[in-house]
């Protein structure tokens, strides 16, 4: 359908609705937010915790009311909530081919913005040993077991993981009747910052930092699991493995229709109003680089969906020079800078992650030249935010280096 709208969204999370809802409050007419699931709010809506929504909304909500939250907000401001709806393939001139329904049409807009989040690595991608029974979920199984079918799949699972979203789960199971036998991480240390890290050991769960996964047995479902922890195997009698985090960005889409991804994130790069290599396109949220808070996400939509409404009035010619960097750092949010003003840009700051833990100093080069440092120890999947200097849109080579020691 040419001229469908304005602006099309794609995804219904977090960062897909404040998108729409910013581009809205921005005088944008049409605004279309396609969504593949029935309803709105991404993996918010199976998370049975809280806190979510304070920073947005000046309250704390639970998973399902922050997700109800958002389509309440996007029904407010006039946002075309289109649900059930699959986006199929990317075209160059801003044109979708969608799926609702088993009927297939196109959609073309002026800008069109990619917000289709992350998702964990299964255990296939993750290549875990052992057999293949009944009971191997990720937390976004859990949850949606337990917030939209009441059920709890096991109820003495081992849990593999150590970020943000393992804690999450480990808080679910204990909130819906199970007791995690263990969690176990492969890593001498726990990924997500404390005192979430310390959750496990407070409410009696042993926790296996530096342990590596030997074996998951058993015929039908799930009967034990089987680790090596300081050269000591042990076997943990369990009726489930859940396998969280090591999040991935959705961008599928991106490779499938050829407009590629920025190799180490996998995830599509961006400039600084997150502008895509096709200007016409925009990202924001998880699907840039796994992955942060609903929070986080929904801050980043907001400020995209201005960015945008700022380039409708007056787009932007600019070239762009591209953000450089080398192992161990993992990515850098936006990956390119194009020459316009940064005070107006949607991110104020570069993200990076880091591949490993190490301890050295991190710097930001212009042309050659020094402009930012920091000395201390960073670990993977850690956000680490740089300010975007004075000059920065001048430059001709923005590098970041990093020297251990």
């Amino acid at each position: 359908m040419r001229g469908a709208a304005d602006v099309i969204v794609v995804g219904g999370g977090p960062a897909g609705v404040a998108a729409a809802v910013e581009l809205r409050r921005n005088g944008v007419e049409r605004v279309m937010l396609l969504e593949r699931e029935a309803d709105l709010g991404g993996a918010t809506r199976h998370c049975s915790h809280s806190p979510f929504g304070m920073r947005e909304f000046g309250r704390i909500y639970s998973g399902p009311a922050y997700a109800r939250r958002l389509a309440a907000e996007a029904e407010r401001h006039g946002v075309m909530v289109r649900a059930g709806h699959s986006v199929v393939s990317l075209h160059e001139n801003a044109r979708l081919t969608v799926a609702c329904n088993g009927v297939v049409s196109e959609l073309e807009a002026k800008r069109i913005i990619m917000a289709t989040g992350a998702r964990e690595s299964s255990r296939a991608a993750r290549l875990l040993p052992g057999d293949r029974p009944v009971g191997v979920l990720s937390t976004g199984a859990l949850q949606a077991y337990v917030a939209l079918h009441g059920l709890m799949p096991f109820r003495s699972p081992v849990i593999l993981g150590s970020e943000l979203v393992t804690f999450s789960a480990v808080l679910t199971c204990l909130r819906h009747g199970a007791r995690p036998v263990a969690v176990v991480e492969t890593l001498p240390y726990a990924l997500a910052r404390t005192p979430a890290s310390w959750f496990p050991n407070l409410a009696g769960i042993p926790f296996f930092r530096g342990a590596e996964l030997l074996d998951i047995q058993g015929r039908t479902r799930v009967e034990n699991v089987r680790i090596s922890h300081g050269g000591i195997t042990r076997d943990l009698a369990c009726d489930g493995v859940l396998v969280t985090g090591r999040f991935v960005p959705e961008a599928s889409l991106f490779l499938s229709s050829g407009m590629g991804l920025a190799q180490a994130a996998q995830a599509p790069a961006i400039d600084q109003d997150g502008r895509c290599a096709n200007p016409l396109y925009f990202a924001c949220g998880n699907v840039l680089r796994a992955v942060e808070t609903g929070g986080w996400a929904f801050r980043e939509g907001r400020a995209v969906g201005a960015a945008v409404a700022r380039d409708l009035a007056h787009p932007i010619a600019a070239p762009r020079v591209a953000v450089t960097f080398a192992p161990p750092i993992k990515l850098v949010v936006p990956g390119y800078v194009r020459a316009e003003d940064t005070a107006r840009g949607a991110l104020g700051e570069f993200q990076l992650r880091f591949t490993t833990r190490v301890r050295g100093e991190l710097s930001l080069e212009l042309d050659g030249a020094r402009v930012w440092s920091r000395r201390g120890e960073f670990l993977p999947e850690r956000r680490v935010l740089v300010p975007m200097p004075t000059g920065l849109q001048a430059a001709q080579r923005i590098s970041f280096c990093f020297r251990e020691g």
